[in-house]
């Protein structure tokens, strides 16, 4: 068993995934003197048994590393993984020095790309076995990543140097993140990233319109779960033809995945789901209900 949790944080981004091998996992945070505590109370209490703990930031934005000084000074980041960048900001808050100083510190930031391996990411040895983790991108060598770089670098736009992030549970669920990649810039690069069936999706840039996920993508993606983060309900993108969770309502989500099964708790007590199959489950509270994961397989057994 595994579980992967969103957390409801405004308009920014924070995960945990709790690994069913000896790791735990944070993605992007965005923490204020009012969250903190709670929440970085609960990454301590989740990742107390684990032997590596890592820290994946998806690109350097304000909403994307918000408090990351509060997370480090409580539950110090020995592992930082980040795409290696030079970018600059106008207005260096205390996060921003912070995650400048974490992701220029060699002793630990590993610097992600599109195939890297690391123990104990996607290798497994006698210590411990992988998480289950790979980067799909960024192609640190293709012409467009280098382009929206070197704005990222010149301090210009930081959303399209965004690492896509993809999980997977042996004989299991696979989750994926996008940061806050834009639309037209995930048309570009279609051809040059390896996407497959993936289970539950994280909408790119909180599920605004300005990321929506291209078709091209989600034809190969074929999630059963997206999931639309806090962009006000003006500015989301609802996926039609396509299960979704709006964070907006839900709350946190926490999703348990037990072998072939996820089964999905949110923290607001009257959020409901209909396309959801209620299988009784009580490990969290409110339970919202669960699916089946598909995988190609299981498609063409269903068509046959």
């Amino acid at each position: 068993m595994s579980i992967v949790k969103s957390f409801a944080v405004g308009n920014g981004d924070m995960f945990y995934i709790k690994h069913n091998s000896d790791n735990f996992t944070v993605i992007d945070c965005n923490l204020n003197a009012e969250t903190a505590e709670d929440r970085i109370k609960e990454l301590k209490l989740e990742s107390r048994h684990k032997g590596i703990t890592r820290f994946i930031s998806t690109h350097p934005d304000q909403d994307h590393f918000g408090g990351i000084e509060l997370l480090d000074d409580e539950m110090p980041i020995a592992n930082f993984y980040v795409i290696k960048n030079q970018a600059i900001k106008d207005e260096e808050t205390e996060s921003f020095k912070r995650y400048c100083s974490l992701r220029d510190d060699m002793t630990k930031a590993f610097y992600i790309h599109k195939g890297c391996t690391r123990k104990w990411m996607n290798q497994t040895d006698d210590v411990r076995g992988t998480s289950g983790i790979n980067i799909l991108w960024p192609h640190t060598s293709n012409p467009d990543f280098q382009e929206t770089l070197a704005a990222c670098n010149a301090g210009e736009s930081y959303n399209n140097v965004s690492a896509v992030i993809r999980y997977k549970l042996e004989g299991g669920a696979s989750v994926m993140w996008l940061g806050d990649l834009e639309t037209e810039f995930m048309e570009k690069i279609t051809d040059s990233i390896s996407l497959e069936k993936t289970t539950v999706v994280f909408a790119s840039h909180h599920g605004r319109d300005s990321g929506k996920i291209p078709d091209s993508w989600l034809k190969k993606l074929d999630p059963q779960i997206i999931v639309l983060g806090e962009a006000p309900s003006r500015h989301l993108h609802y996926y039609t033809g396509y299960m979704t969770i709006t964070q907006n309502r839900a709350g946190d989500i926490t999703m348990e995945c037990v072998d072939d099964k996820v089964h999905f708790y949110v923290s607001t007590p009257n959020y409901s789901h209909n396309g959801l199959t209620d299988e009784g489950r009580d490990t969290f509270e409110n339970y919202i209900g669960s699916i089946t994961v598909e995988t190609d397989y299981t498609l063409q057994a269903k068509a046959a």
